[in-house]
């Protein structure tokens, strides 16, 4: 259940850093819907997700070596031990119909062993195995059922296997409104009583944010990503409207990373994870780990930027100034410290400066400033503000540290 002494303290943090409870969509207070939670007695989304999607890369074309290989991959590269915790199987594992007794069937071909050999493999890393399913009567890419009309039965095929994540799409249902069907489907995985994490993926269709926190752990405030500049900036820029709807146990999910999947260059790579990882996105990577660059495995393994994801105050950090294509980013972090994005979306280098007063500090706040991409504490205190030259699609990050406690 949610910890009411706690949800007082992340208001009154917010409220001493200067970031009010913002109202949306005709009013309902964001941090009154935070605390009026209730999935969270599955005890998951603490903090964001982080593992991996097959999705982005792979498509259709998985099978359960891919699966393994990627596992492993995740243990050798130390991401296991950086939290990338999950495994996840999207679209495209099953056959096309269910068996006599109406359970799902994994594909014979590509996922011969099982879902449940497959957890079981995945278990033994230390990792968590992931799902996918529809709200709907099939897949988004048609290559399996959905599970509407068969929630209980496909949640409890799930909990046998062993699954610990899922997944949960929104194509070709019958026509009910999302906020009518993804809460039976919660009911049914706390019903079988493993905890699975419910990840809602409706795409921002009935604004989840607002209804999301009652049904599950995430909820997706936009259409699916692609691996271009558009695409990546468009959907921070929609994911931000939600930023006070999201919190310990419930988080907006503006679509899993590209990082990596290549066409966009290694300086917009870093803007993507570093605003993602502001945002307190589910942090599931969409390339192939098993073969990652060097400069993929320094964007994604940065462990500064990941700790700004996972901080415990929870705090999704949002867009608090803009001026043409200059953009500051910022957000409350645990221990009285401020995240802060200088983000370029201009095709020139440019100055842009965070105003201690738009962030959340007093004017006369001296801080300690730490660049996170270049790993070192910066020479001397700041006050007032900060300011930095920021070349073309790309950003700094820090956190800046109060002197005086």
């Amino acid at each position: 259940m949610a910890c009411v002494c706690c949800e007082s303290v992340v208001i009154f943090l917010l409220l001493a850093l200067g970031f009010s409870g913002v109202v949306c969509n005709g009013g309902d207070s964001a941090l009154s819907e935070r605390s009026s939670r209730s999935l969270l007695q599955n005890g998951l989304g603490m903090t964001p997700p982080m593992g991996w999607n097959s999705w982005n890369h792979f498509q259709c074309d998985i099978n359960e070596n891919i699966i393994k290989e990627t596992a492993d991959a995740l243990v050798s590269t130390g991401f296991k031990d950086l939290g990338y915790e999950y495994v996840n199987i999207d679209d495209c594992w099953g056959e096309f119909k269910r068996a006599e007794n109406g359970k799902l069937v994994p594909n014979a071909s590509t996922f011969p062993s099982g879902i449940k050999a497959l957890a079981d493999y995945v278990h033994s890393k230390g990792l968590k195995l992931g799902i996918y399913s529809d709200a709907g009567y099939y897949t988004c890419a048609k290559a399996q059922p959905g599970s509407l009309g068969y929630e209980q039965l496909d949640a409890d095929t799930f909990a046998e296997w062993e699954v610990d994540y899922l997944k949960y799409d929104n194509c070709n249902t019958d026509g009910s409104k999302p906020e009518a069907r993804y809460p039976i489907m919660r009911d049914a995985l706390l019903k079988t009583g493993r905890p699975i994490f419910y990840s809602l993926c409706e795409w921002g269709v009935d604004q989840p944010a607002t209804w999301g926190g009652k049904v599950g752990n995430s909820w997706r405030t936009t259409k699916d990503i692609n691996n271009t500049w558009d695409s990546i900036s468009s959907r921070a820029d929609l994911n931000n409207r939600w930023a006070d709807y999201a919190g310990p146990g419930g988080w907006n999910d503006p679509d899993m990373l590209e990082v990596g999947n290549g066409n966009v260059s290694r300086e917009e790579y870093r803007s993507h994870f570093s605003l993602w990882a502001l945002m307190k996105a589910p942090l599931l990577i969409g390339c192939d780990v098993r073969s990652m660059s060097s400069g993929t495995r320094d964007i994604l393994g940065n462990a500064e930027v990941i700790a700004v994801n996972q901080d415990p105050l929870g705090v999704q950090g949002k867009k608090v100034t803009k001026y043409k294509q200059l953009e500051v980013w910022a957000g409350p972090l645990s221990d009285n410290r401020v995240a802060v994005i200088l983000w370029n979306r201009s095709e020139t280098r440019a100055m842009i400066t965070a105003l201690w007063e738009k962030i959340g500090l007093d004017p006369e706040e001296e801080v300690k400033v730490r660049n996170l991409w270049k790993h070192r504490t910066e020479a001397g205190t700041h006050k007032g503000k900060l300011t930095a030259s920021v070349k073309p699609h790309a950003v700094k990050m820090y956190i800046l540290t109060k002197i005086h406690q």
